[in-house]
């Protein structure tokens, strides 16, 4: 069960992109397993993938095509297969879907942006979906956000949306979002699979440096299981039909959409966590204190990924032992115990690296018992700071990925 996350309630419709929903049977027959998105032609596309070695052919592809600059029209999502550690024979499989929405959509093979999660090791269902592909595309439709959210779940409980308006000086603008991911949660770039789209017209340069800072601050600060995944993409997608003048990185919207667009990130990449595989409580993890951001966020890590700090918040145990243990073993060059303090939420544990003199345990479990709440941690050696969003480790969790392919 998610942590306090609900199916999104309202997703507003961006002005030139439509979006489409199919039936393939790629892992199991009876849900919609196939999106297709459909660009307006000018839009500007940047995208963040995975920086795993074994990185899916579908994102092989996405890199190369991005880089073209031929001007992305369509992107295609399967949920159910991952389509990594495939070989060749994978990546002819994504040119072939591709070339079928292509040939649907009336534009290039290059053109189109591949994008699939699920089973890594498996072959796509290539003639499954090329069938499937016209019945997505005669499916298109501007208000077809949640439909696509819930289309490309895979052991997903809920689906994953967020959406804002805001003011302009050429009028109002429309950031809308969709993610997928409860587990293999680790990015370095995005978090598995995350589309958002925004009819400002922001220029090639200002999508990208738009999608960069917002990763920074959202995909790249969440950790359900300390594992990344083949496949993680994350792709910004701006359709330049509000106003008559470009947004540059300099323009005084830019500030504007980009914060947009970082908040509908940062939703995303929370909601992912709260439905983390398991999960039953969601955890912000804030570090101050550090010499760099660099080192902040080591620390911040070292306590996400430990499996005996996350079975104890399962628990509910105030076990502060664990964490300690944890900021011990970051790695942190020259860390001295006693300038360090930790809370949990406005409880004080430790002060000065010894326990607080008005700490009682039953104020820790108090906290612990909560469904959300914060460890803080100051490593007294400097100013810079650093946040993440991470989970518990529940026995779910672990039934959950023992029968991932049953």
């Amino acid at each position: 069960m998610a942590v306090n996350l609900r199916p999104p309630q309202l997703l507003h419709p961006v002005p030139g992109v439509r979006l489409g929903v199919a039936q393939a049977a790629i892992k199991k027959p009876g849900r919609d397993d196939l999106l297709l998105i459909e660009l307006a032609a000018g839009s500007r596309v940047a995208g963040v993938f995975t920086r795993n070695a074994f990185a899916a052919a579908p994102v092989l592809l996405c890199r190369e095509r991005l880089q073209t600059g031929s001007g992305v029209r369509a992107l295609l999502v399967n949920a159910g297969n991952a389509n990594a550690a495939t070989g060749a024979g994978g990546l002819d499989d994504a040119r072939a879907t591709c070339a079928a929405v292509a040939q649907d959509r009336q534009c290039l093979p290059e053109q189109v942006l591949p994008f699939s999660t699920g089973v890594i090791g498996q072959r796509l269902p290539v003639q499954r979906m090329l069938a499937a592909v016209p019945r997505a595309g005669a499916a298109l439709a501007e208000d077809g956000w949640l439909r696509a959210a819930h289309a490309i779940m895979t052991t997903d409980t809920v689906p994953k949306g967020a959406s804002r308006r805001v003011e302009t000086s050429q009028g109002p603008v429309t950031v809308t979002g969709i993610a997928k991911g409860v587990g293999m949660i680790c990015p370095d770039m995005a978090t598995l699979l995350a589309f958002v789209g925004t009819d400002a017209r922001l220029t090639q340069p200002a999508v990208r440096e738009c999608l960069r800072g917002a990763v920074a601050d959202s995909f790249n600060s969440v950790t359900v299981d300390g594992d990344t995944s083949t496949n993680d993409s994350c792709v910004l997608f701006a359709t330049a039909r509000q106003g008559a003048r470009d947004i540059g990185v300099t323009h005084p919207d830019f500030g504007i959409v980009a914060a947009a667009v970082r908040e509908v990130c940062v939703e995303l990449a929370q909601a992912v966590v709260r439905d983390g595989e398991g999960a039953t409580r969601f955890v912000t993890i804030e570090v101050g204190g550090a010499r760099s951001v660099e080192e902040a966020r080591r620390a911040a890590y070292s306590i996400a990924h430990s499996p005996l700090v996350k079975t104890a918040l399962f628990a509910g145990d105030a076990n502060w032992g664990r964490i300690a243990m944890a900021i011990g073993k970051a790695g942190i060059e020259g860390l001295d115990p006693a300038g360090v303090d930790l809370r949990l939420d406005d409880v004080m544990l430790l002060a000065g690296g010894q326990p607080h003199p008005e700490y009682r345990e039953e104020l820790g479990a108090a906290v612990v018992a909560k469904p959300e709440f914060t460890i803080g941690v100051g490593l007294g050696r400097g100013q810079a700071r650093a946040r993440l969003w991470t989970c518990d480790l529940s026995y779910d969790y672990v039934k959950i990925n023992a029968e991932y392919r049953t």
